[in-house]
């Protein structure tokens, strides 16, 4: 099979139609021949992989259970903790650092389930960027194109399933990294409800907006993944209180359901490159009752997203900055930098505005069970470009590409990042937007969008 789906491969391999070390050698034998065009994987963990692929198949063979991704490879961006394995938030001051004793919470809940970890995935320097041009261990490329960019800063994340290297990857998104990669590699990713899912052996960024979720290829793919994923972690993470609400088995009676269906206007199309507004149209026009809505507050909702970001993420840097600022990257480090000089009132202004900007999209959900936005302002950009026009007005790459997310991750709403279907095409993605711990209502607009063709997987050029 060409790029087999989550759900293909541990079916197969529950079946014994296939081994876990098959799928795993085959994973790895993949990954040699083809990721030096991509570079997604900063490690591979080949020696912990075989050991895991044959206790999977021991346990098969002795009548023992399995999980539900029994065989699947997966891989995590380079800011999860792998034990054994210095956790280096794509950075080089971390290169020295002591590798944990354990795995992450969400790497634990995986391998328990019966996947099998392949390794760690490059990422923007302590996830502060949207381009995954990374200084210190290259530039993550775009399947589509390996001249341009994967996204950021899940670059690595998106790149890798996107390739068909691994069917299953996650990233974090703090103001938009997974839904950005998610959208300029063609595929699809999860950001859920702040607090979901357990950040404990995560490198942390902005802990008041930081997210973690998966990457696939399909809709039944991300929810059998964020099935596994969800759960309590008090103790790890103490935000993530909240007991399991699986998805996979109601998938059916999700697609059926009847939605109302909010089209972000105002600040969430300006600029917006006409192929990004197309394939918003497309999947707007895929729901009859859909009707325009425009959110006042998005502009100053992204300004004060922006400045948590700064203030947050230089707090957490401050002494590294004080004493290694050159082992920086110095678009990094002068972002971190200028957060160090924000004065305090400016951080707690922004959290204020958070309630008020709360506050009007609860009245919007009011009117709608979902919201459609665009992902990205434009398709992935040329690696190494530093400007793009929009609106007429060149402005930055790294820090505009995720004008249309910020807003959104700035009060913690879940999305399901679907990839609009664009064949012989550069991929574009869309925001499918739910109210708080209603994760169910994106994936059923998902699964209906992916059913009636609007949204898919993009294979990469030349995929077998």
């Amino acid at each position: 099979m060409s790029f087999p789906s989550v759900v293909e491969i541990a079916g197969e391999v529950r079946a014994g139609r296939v081994t876990a070390r098959s799928v795993t050698e085959a994973t790895l034998s993949r990954i040699q021949r083809l990721d030096g065009g991509i570079n997604a994987f900063t490690a591979v963990t080949h020696a912990r992989a075989l050991v895991a692929a044959d206790a999977v198949d021991a346990d098969l063979a002795a009548g023992r259970p399995v999980g539900p991704l029994a065989g699947v490879p997966v891989a995590v961006k380079n800011l999860f903790d792998i034990e054994g394995l210095p956790t280096l938030a794509g950075s080089k001051i971390r290169r020295a650092a002591a590798p944990p004793s354990r795995d992450a919470t969400l790497v634990r809940r995986l391998t328990a389930a019966g996947a099998i970890l392949i390794g760690a995935l490059n990422m923007d320097e302590f996830a502060y960027g949207f381009v995954t041009e990374n200084a210190h261990d290259g530039p993550a490329r775009n399947p589509h194109d390996p001249n341009r960019i994967a996204g950021g800063s899940s670059g690595g994340s998106a790149a890798a399933v996107a390739a068909g290297l691994v069917p299953l990857t996650l990233g974090s998104d703090t103001n938009g990294s997974i839904r950005i990669p998610a959208s300029l590699c063609g595929v699809f990713g999860l950001k859920p409800t702040y607090g979901r899912l357990s950040r404990q052996g995560v490198f942390p960024f902005v802990e008041s907006l930081d997210h973690v979720g998966p990457f696939a290829r399909s809709v039944e793919d991300l929810a059998l993944a964020y099935d596994v994923l969800q759960g309590p972690d008090p103790e790890g993470d103490a935000l993530c209180v909240r007991a399991a609400e699986p998805l996979s088995g109601r998938l059916e009676d999700l697609a059926e359901r009847p939605l109302r269906v909010g089209v972000l206007g105002g600040w969430f199309q300006q600029g917006a490159f006409p192929e990004v507004l197309g394939a918003l149209n497309r999947v707007a026009d895929a729901f009859a009752e859909a009707a325009p809505v425009e959110l006042a507050g998005a502009q100053a909702a992204r300004a004060a997203a922006f400045c948590l970001t700064a203030f947050e993420g230089a707090e957490l840097h401050r002494d590294d900055l004080a004493s290694r600022a050159l082992d920086y990257d110095p678009a990094v480090r002068d972002r971190l930098l200028a957060g160090a000089l924000l004065p305090k009132g400016v951080h707690e202004a922004a959290r204020r505005f958070r309630t008020i900007f709360r506050d009007e999209v609860r009245e919007a959900f009011q009117r709608f069970d979902i919201l459609l936005a665009p992902s990205s302002v434009c398709p992935a950009p040329p690696i190494g470009q530093a400007t793009m026009e929009m609106g007429g007005v060149p402005v930055s790459v790294r820090k505009n590409l995720g004008a249309f997310t910020q807003p959104i991750s700035f009060i913690g709403l879940p999305v399901v990042a679907a990839p609009v279907n664009r064949p012989g095409q550069l991929p574009v993605g869309v925001q499918i937007i739910a109210p708080p711990w209603r994760e169910d209502l994106a994936f059923a607009a998902a699964l209906r969008l992916q059913r009636d063709g609007v949204v898919a997987a993009h294979p990469p050029k030349g995929a077998p």
